[in-house]
């Protein structure tokens, strides 16, 4: 059987691993014909500066011999994306049977208009960016990959191997992407969202006293009790316009904010080792199943779960 063509695209300072990881997935299945290229024949450097030589330049491959085309991401894709050469080439290559991107490569893929109308993801600090600069995206925040129609978009970096190994089982069955998952030492299924990895680019600034001086207070004491009245008393408004401009200025209702720092805070502690049902007291939750119920809602692993997989090296030793 004639190997399937899978073509990732670079251009200078990608991410290494957008394209190392699942190009190592798609190689080790054994099925794939893996090609990388560039805007232009010869050498790109990645971010970190690792040199990749290109087996071509765009202009040397067929976009109808591509049966998977891949898109990296870095930082170099902002200047990559005003290449109209390798944008355009990317347009005419879309009619692959299957196109997707790792990482901020969505940004290029979405350049050449390929993403109007899709559902996609991208490296959580990168969502907000991605759904301005071009709203005709629905941007999906917390997912590891989205599969709409033919296009499939990866989180930031080591997902694009989760990705790579969810286009294996699509074509191969979920036999040989769980033996070469085993193989890898990587989940087939990554349990959760990125939102468990992020940080806490969500906070919005107040714009007005009134609303800084309450959100001080959570901020001060996330565990606090923090009702409406009393963020309102600090506030120094009534109870309804505080929470008509807290929303206003902040895009989340002050119910909403208190949780998700309380969340943040919850995240600290469980990666410096405290155990569960403290820490679900001292930020607020009161008991464990609450907190359980919160982490659950809100990042999609519980928090014994989270301290796992995130807690310090020291935490882990002592």
């Amino acid at each position: 059987m004639q190997q399937r063509r899978v073509v990732f695209v670079v251009f200078d300072d990608f991410q290494a691993l957008d394209l190392v990881g699942p190009y190592e997935v798609f190689q080790g299945s054994g099925e794939y014909d893996c090609r990388v290229v560039a805007s232009r024949p010869g050498c790109v450097r990645s971010d970190s500066g690792l040199p990749v030589g290109v087996d071509c330049g765009v202009d040397d491959v067929d976009p109808v011999s591509v049966d998977t085309l891949v898109v990296v991401g870095g930082p170099g894709v902002e200047a990559a994306r005003d290449d109209t050469h390798l944008v355009q080439w990317i347009r005419a290559a879309a009619g692959a049977r299957r196109v997707a991107s790792v990482c901020t490569g969505a940004f290029l893929l979405a350049a050449a208009g390929v993403l109007d109308g899709k559902r996609v993801t991208t490296h959580w600090a990168f969502t907000t960016q991605l759904a301005r600069d071009y709203p005709r995206v629905g941007v999906e925040r917390d997912p590891i990959f989205v599969h709409d129609a033919n296009i499939w978009s990866s989180a930031g970096v080591t997902a694009g191997m989760d990705l790579a190994l969810a286009l294996v089982e699509d074509d191969l069955g979920r036999r040989v992407a769980l033996e070469l998952a085993r193989y890898l030492v990587l989940f087939l299924r990554r349990p959760g969202g990125q939102t468990q990895f992020s940080t806490a680019l969500w906070r919005p600034q107040p714009a007005t006293d009134p609303v800084r001086a309450a959100v001080a207070a959570i901020h001060a004491e996330p565990g606090a009790r923090h009702s409406i009245g009393d963020l309102a008393a600090r506030a120094g408004l009534s109870s309804r316009h505080f929470q008509r401009r807290f929303t206003a200025e902040l895009g989340v209702g002050p119910a909403t904010y208190v949780e998700q720092v309380r969340i943040e805070a919850a995240q600290n502690a469980l990666v410096d080792g405290i155990p569960v049902d403290v820490v679900a007291r001292r930020c607020g939750f009161g008991t464990a199943e609450s907190l359980r119920r919160a982490f659950h809602r809100r990042l999609g692993v519980s928090p014994s779960d989270y301290r796992d997989r995130f807690r310090s090296t020291s935490a882990t030793t002592a």
